[in-house]
């Protein structure tokens, strides 16, 4: 016999807190006592980030997302799928999407 507990997932499939804002930025992943790597931001949340890099990371690792002109971020991966990699901040970092032009006159 096998006995599982199925989580419920509040709001459907869709688990995400915060709206992802598409980025293309070029920043590293360390994992807490390891080398740095390259990786680039494809999206980015003020609770996480979905980056693609050719580093083999684990899920559960803790890791430090280091972005240009900005203090380093704790996070933990969340998911892995291929060269992609989810991850939660440990702390919420405030991010601001596109700015609007206003109308023109």
């Amino acid at each position: 016999m096998i006995k599982a507990r199925i989580a419920s997932a509040e709001g459907g499939p869709e688990r995400r807190r915060g709206e992802r804002i598409p980025v293309d930025i070029d920043a590293r992943l360390r994992e807490l006592g390891m080398e740095g790597t390259e990786a680039k931001i494809l999206n980015l949340s003020e609770h996480g980030f979905m980056a693609e890099t050719s580093a083999h990371f684990e899920v559960d690792a803790r890791i430090w997302l280091l972005l240009p002109g900005r203090d380093r971020a704790s996070a933990v991966v969340r998911w892995i799928e291929g060269d992609r990699l989810g991850a939660e901040f440990a702390e919420p970092m405030p991010v601001e999407g596109p700015k609007e032009e206003p109308p023109a006159a």
